[in-house]
């Protein structure tokens, strides 16, 4: 048996499927990858200032969205 704090269950009950055990959760949950799984993802300088531009491309157009949206019901 293993004893777990109330908040930890409650999150992973949750993140837990329908179809899902709570141990099928659990082994699903720890298998994500993490953001250290990036880590040199973009070694090369000219692969990361893209990267970087499209981010702030797709900031800015989402900017510019929700100005237009907050115009509408001003």
């Amino acid at each position: 048996m293993v004893r777990i704090d109330e908040s930890v269950y409650e999150r992973i009950e949750a993140h837990k499927r329908d179809d899902e055990t709570f141990s099928e959760a659990i082994e699903r949950l720890l298998a994500s990858p993490s953001l250290l799984s990036l880590a040199g993802i973009l070694e090369d300088e000219d692969d990361a200032a893209a990267f970087e531009a499209a981010i702030d491309d797709a900031d800015a157009d989402f900017e510019d969205e929700l100005d237009r949206v907050v115009d509408e019901f001003e």
